[in-house]
């Protein structure tokens, strides 16, 4: 299955889930959970400021998730230089914050909502088990998918990489040589030389990247369905700030893992599209999509508990442990003092932007 293929599929999935619950929010709200009304709730007022959140998270996504792939020019941020680790590192606090003070936080909210019948949703702790299952199940897909990938590239299916150099795309060999890796011209590798930390770097980009459309459509679908003109326009400024240094470390993997431009192509764009097409769908839906429903708690609670747990383990595993206990940040303490700063600094701002989205 191609990576485009894979896309589109995800997203027949998220518009067939939310094309099936608007119908029943509407007519199963009870009185006393409708949404409320007040000052800030115009609905007028709030479609301008939904179409400018479009436009400004689109922007904001391109630049965060396109700069890394552009520091191969700039010597400083190569990424086998100090400062890219400290830059991945920092986008990683990030998405680590992103799943423990965003996504998981909202979750246990709706889950846990009066509004829901005390049997099953109050008797039984669902966000957490629904966080836990995606983790173990992340876990399953990253061990199976590396697995997998090894054994193809070992029987001789040659890996796509980018030209280094950023000239023309070209199919080449990785192979370890102690611990020097070469790339060898019209080769086959002979089995056990694939590079492991390549095919890494694949599935970690490609599994990281699903676990941010989840959790991007649904908080664009909540954007996109509020009229409450306060809250969208502190939402606009955290959700670009939140997508542009998620995407910075969502390029960095996509970076390290040397796809060719149409495949960095596909994935800067779903990345980037994401939100905003989340956003449109809920205008759309403005009119029947009830935040309140149980049908809507219940749905985008679920979602968000599985991509928390995703995103969590991706940030957790995947980046911040793969990069603390590679060789590069073991072989310098001062190094990695840095490096846990930026990932205290990535982690705080967005625990700070947790007051307004």
């Amino acid at each position: 299955m191609s990576m485009a293929s894979l896309y589109v599929r995800l997203f027949s999935i998220f518009l067939l889930i939310i094309c099936i619950f608007p119908p029943q929010a509407l007519s199963v709200v009870p009185e006393e959970c409708q949404t409320k009304t007040d000052g800030c709730t115009n609905k007028e007022k709030a479609l301008p400021l939904k179409v400018i959140a479009i436009f400004s998270i689109l922007i904001a996504s391109v630049i965060g998730v396109c700069s890394p792939l552009f520091t191969r020019s700039i010597p400083a941020l190569n990424p086998d230089r100090n400062l890219f680790v400290i830059v991945k590192c920092f986008a990683a606090g990030i998405i680590l914050a992103t799943g423990f003070m965003h996504v998981l936080p909202d979750s246990f909210n709706m889950l846990s909502s009066r509004c829901l019948k005390e049997n099953p949703w109050h008797e039984f702790p669902f966000t957490g088990f629904v966080a836990m299952l995606s983790a173990i199940i992340t876990l399953m897909v990253d061990s199976m998918a590396t697995s997998i990938y090894t054994k193809k590239c070992n029987n001789g299916v040659i890996p796509e990489v980018a030209s280094p150099a950023g000239g023309g795309q070209q199919e080449m060999v990785v192979v370890n040589v102690g611990q020097f890796h070469g790339h060898h011209h019209g080769l086959k590798p002979a089995p056990g030389t694939v590079d492991q930390q390549l095919l890494r770097y694949r599935v970690v980009a490609m599994v990281l990247e699903l676990g941010i459309v989840v959790h991007s459509v649904v908080i664009g679908l909540s954007l996109g369905a509020s009229n409450n003109t306060c809250s969208i326009k502190g939402l606009v400024a955290a959700l670009c700030f939140h997508q542009m240094f998620e995407g910075m470390g969502l390029g960095g993997c996509i970076l390290q893992a040397e796809y060719k431009t149409m495949k960095k192509f596909i994935m800067v764009f779903f990345f980037s599209v994401t939100t905003p097409f989340g956003i449109a769908l809920g205008i759309a839906l403005a009119n029947t999509y009830k935040e309140n429903s149980p049908t809507a708690l219940i749905t985008v609670g679920l979602l968000n508990a599985s991509s928390a747990g995703l995103l969590i383990y991706m940030a957790l595993v995947d980046l911040l442990a793969a990069d603390f206990m590679g060789s590069k940040l073991q072989a310098s303490v001062k190094l990695q003092i840095k490096s846990y700063v930026a990932v205290l600094l990535g982690a705080g701002g967005m625990s700070v932007m947790a007051k307004w989205a």
